[in-house]
């Protein structure tokens, strides 16, 4: 691996968090020249101290703040179809110890040593979110690893989210192989979810919530929830699968809400269930109004501070969803208040959500925290890949 470029570190940089397991190497860390730059972005190349010794080997994209990523600390290693595919076979062994059924999230990037890569298993069918450039040029290699180890029908390439625009990629979604245009039933909780893989949000399916939903399903049973941001009835489906009476799904988007009722008619909860599409803000007051209320409330909504400098607005729409959910708790009853912003830490998520309750002039208490689940494995020096938050509050 000789001829390969090299990438070294400034003088006044240390590299020692990198050496210790750290997986990026910002632009700010290193020196780029003009040669530096001419690098095609997604390509290999071998980083150095500035005394030129070697730390490892990273994909290069000089047109990202994250300009490197750690891909193996041995600089001869070759990253080929035959090293993804031992990347996808360690991280199945996990996932098959947990799910009895072929359906999670199969690699969490950093932290299943993919860096930048999202692929979530729906059965035979597979969406690949190649988020760093090495792995959008490499997609070849990633789909022909994916069939050497499960022979799948369908490999879509999900190019939609923040993180490619970041790194200066394309929108474009594309079959790899075969097609879909129905939705996949999937079977979690004991519920049936149906996950539109090419036109839905994200890859289809939030997976990163299934415990989370297993949790409100025990406090949902034998009453009323409503579940605020509802996507495709997370929340919902699980808690009338437990034994919820009644549960009202709240979306802005028609086309979730469709597929959430389409599951609810699947799983024979049609009778108990109901959708209300609208602004979930409008809604929540519009509820209140009526004077409707529930045994558990579950407030899940997209990112509101999905970067630092959204942070502060962020937490205000936090405080401000937290106090009109908590309006809806009956008393005895559990309030969940669920963040995916990475900007936002529990520690700013809590704060946030516990002024927003107390202006609503509720008291309680936590009872539960929760985060992504098991095939949403944390990298240990990555916080960012720790990004899902939920606290489960019982109010008085």
């Amino acid at each position: 691996m000789t001829d390969i470029p090299t990438l070294r570190f400034r003088p006044n940089k240390s590299p020692a968090r990198v050496m210790f397991g750290f997986p990026w190497i910002y632009s700010d860390d290193v020196i780029l020249d003009r040669r530096t730059k001419k690098i095609p972005p997604g390509s290999f190349v071998k980083v150095q101290t500035n005394d030129k010794q070697d730390i490892g080997l990273v994909a290069f994209n000089s047109e990202s703040k994250i300009t490197g990523r750690i891909m193996d600390l041995d600089v001869n290693t070759v990253i080929d179809t035959d090293w993804i595919v031992g990347k996808l076979k360690n991280a199945l062994v996990m996932r098959e110890k947990f799910y009895d059924a072929p359906f999670y999230r199969l690699i969490h990037a950093e932290a299943d040593g993919l860096p930048g890569v999202i692929i979530d298993r729906f059965g035979s069918a597979f969406v690949v979110q190649p988020n760093a450039a090495w792995a959008n040029r490499m997609m070849p290699e990633i789909s022909s690893a994916l069939e050497q180890v499960f022979s799948p029908n369908i490999i879509l390439k999900n190019a939609s989210g923040r993180a490619r625009s970041l790194e200066g990629l394309d929108a474009e979604n594309i079959f790899i192989k075969g097609s879909s245009d129905a939705p996949i039933e999937v079977k979690m909780n004991e519920a049936t979810y149906m996950a539109d893989i090419s036109g839905g949000q994200k890859t289809g399916l939030f997976f990163d919530q299934r415990e989370n939903h297993a949790f409100v399903a025990k406090l949902a049973k034998g009453g009323s929830l409503v579940d605020i941001f509802s996507h495709v009835g997370g929340f919902s489906l699980a808690a009338l699968a437990a034994g919820a009476t009644t549960a009202t799904a709240v979306d802005s988007s028609q086309p979730a809400l469709d597929l959430a009722t389409k599951g609810a008619e699947i799983s024979g909860f049609s009778k108990s269930f109901s959708a209300q599409k609208g602004d979930a803000f409008e809604v929540m007051s519009q509820l209140f109004d009526e004077g409707k209320r529930y045994q558990v409330v579950v407030c899940d909504p997209p990112a509101f501070a999905p970067s630092k400098p959204t942070l502060e607005r962020g937490l205000r729409a936090y405080e401000k969803a937290a106090k009109m959910a908590s309006k809806l708790v009956e008393p005895g009853g559990y309030l969940v208040l669920c963040s995916c912003s990475h900007a936002a830490d529990m520690s700013k998520f809590r704060k946030a959500s516990l002024v927003g309750m107390g202006k609503a002039g509720r008291k309680g208490q936590i009872i539960h925290t929760g985060s992504a689940g098991i095939d949403h494995p944390v990298h240990p020096h990555l916080a960012e890949s720790s990004y899902l938050k939920s606290i489960f509050l019982r109010l008085d």
